[in-house]
């Protein structure tokens, strides 16, 4: 039997990847990753694709987000899914907090525990 690990979120330091972006990342193994990322108003991110399936939730502010053919804002409270391989990019509108979920985890984010 696995055993269960917490992650305590004030025990994790965020890494700062590019300017206006935070982000820690948070409970994980080798199937699932759970990443919380902070983002100041007028951030925007490259566009990028990966293998992963990402699962988006806002948890507070706003963003402008385009994947694929589409383009949209989300805000607090709301969810999209992004599929591995679809190129996407993200900016925020307003200081903003999403939490994302990667399945497979992402190597290029951290190793995983009990795997090193």
């Amino acid at each position: 039997m696995s055993e269960i690990e917490i992650s305590h979120l004030e025990a994790i330091q965020p890494s700062d990847p590019e300017p206006g972006l935070k982000r820690q990342v948070l409970a994980h193994n080798t199937n699932l990753m759970l990443v919380r990322h902070l983002m100041q108003k007028g951030w925007q991110g490259a566009r990028h694709r990966h293998t992963h399936d990402q699962l988006v939730y806002v948890i507070k502010g706003r963003l402008r987000f385009t994947g694929g053919a589409s383009t949209f804002e989300a805000a607090a409270g709301d969810s999209f899914v992004v599929p591995g391989g679809v190129e996407h990019q993200a900016s925020a509108i307003e200081d903003s907090e999403v939490l994302d979920v990667f399945n497979p985890y992402r190597e290029d984010y951290a190793p995983v525990r009990g795997l090193e």
